[in-house]
């Protein structure tokens, strides 16, 4: 399994709530279109919390965590052939200059280890 993680920040001319309308209704759209190979495709929007001693809500780095999984090398290696061509690159990126801050966009791929949890 490959995945890769994306971490995104919302426009500032946006408010979360307009961010993640956009994301599901018009973004999430491309990603379906162009990430043909993708196992998974999820979006993971972030619930800021208090700072635990001031009890202020800060302006996070990120608002949302989307992750593509792919089953195999050779779906990741075509999504990303495919992904890569102009005219697509094109069509992403002039959507993503309106809902995101291009700027603040992190992309890793991820290695996962799990722990037992709960119980004795």
């Amino acid at each position: 399994m490959i995945k890769l993680v994306f971490m995104l920040k919302r426009h500032p001319d946006l408010s979360i709530e307009a961010f993640r309308h956009l994301y599901e209704s018009r973004h999430a759209r491309l990603g379906e279109k162009h990430a043909r190979r993708a196992a998974r495709y999820v979006r993971r929007y972030l619930e800021p919390l208090p700072e635990l001693f001031t009890g202020s809500l800060v302006e996070q780095a990120h608002d949302v965590i989307t992750e593509l999984w792919y089953d195999c090398q050779a779906d990741y290696d075509a999504d990303m052939a495919h992904l890569s061509s102009p005219e697509v690159v094109a069509e992403i990126v002039a959507d993503e200059e309106t809902i995101f801050d291009r700027n603040k966009h992190r992309v890793y791929t991820v290695k996962e280890y799990d722990s037992p949890c709960g119980g004795d």
